[in-house]
Parts: C-alpha cells; structure tokens; sequence
C-alpha cells in the first residue's frame, strides 16, 4: 500500500512554488517523461564525473546556479556531438527529490541524471572496459541518465 503522501520523484515541468509559498511536492503536477538512450560518449561523461572531472556541472559555482550549470552542460555536451538548447546534469538525489525545470529556471531543458557512483565497482581507471560497461549499464536503469 502506497504512503498517504508520496515523494514526488522525477522531473518537473512546473514549479514546486505556486502563489509564492513555501516548495511543495503538492504542487508538482507536469511531470516530464523520464527516458532512456545509449552512448558511449555520455557514459565516458559518466566515468569522468566519477573520477571528480566535470564538477562544475553539478556546482557551478554553486548547486543551485542553474543557469551556470547548464551553461557548462551544453559546453561539455557539444564536445561529445551533443547540441541541446538548455541541457543540466542533476544527481540522483536532485531526481529523487523532485527536479522542477520552472524553479532551475528552465524553459527548454533536457535534463540528465548522474548515475550513483557508489552503485559500481571494477576498473578505477578513466575508460576502463569494465567501467564503461558499468556506466553504460546504469544510464540505462537510471531515468534520463547520462
């Protein structure tokens, strides 16, 4: 039996701010579809997140810079042949607690999930054959993962 008040998870279209009072998962109706796609260029972004690279797309200078951190999204994603309009890279925790797109300031994003990096285990190194698969593995289990 599902909790009287379920947590919102996922991503948002609306705001969780509605007439100006305080965030709530009530007020989060317009869900966007979550989806799944392959590339061996996003899991590599994925392996490189891991191992620390690309910090600036989750805290840019700060995590709740959004504007800044799908600035560097679209920078990082059009080197890997990727050109979106207003790409953002969230956690899964941010996923998990409900993404709102209208309160990141979002009108045309595509959002990207980071896989948990404790979820793998294997080769440490950047590229590993074990590790892209890993990465491969959970961008596909992940909704909307990179």
């Amino acid at each position: 039996m599902a909790p009287p008040n379920p947590k919102k998870r996922g991503i948002w279209q609306n705001s969780r701010t509605h007439g100006g009072g305080p965030p709530s998962d009530a007020n989060l109706v317009d869900r966007v579809a979550d989806f799944s796609y392959e590339s061996d260029a996003l899991a590599q972004l994925i392996i490189e997140m891991w191992l620390g690279n690309h910090g600036n797309l989750l805290q840019a200078p700060a995590a709740t810079n959004y504007g800044a951190r799908s600035a560097n999204a679209k920078a990082v994603l059009a080197t890997r042949g990727i050109f979106l309009q207003e790409p953002i890279v969230v956690t899964e925790t941010e996923y998990d607690n409900g993404f709102s797109l209208a309160d990141a300031g979002l009108t045309k994003g595509v959002v990207l999930v980071l896989p948990d990096g404790n979820l793998a285990t294997g080769s440490g190194t950047a590229g590993g054959p074990y590790l892209l698969e890993t990465a491969k593995m959970l961008m596909a289990v992940t909704p909307n993962g990179i």
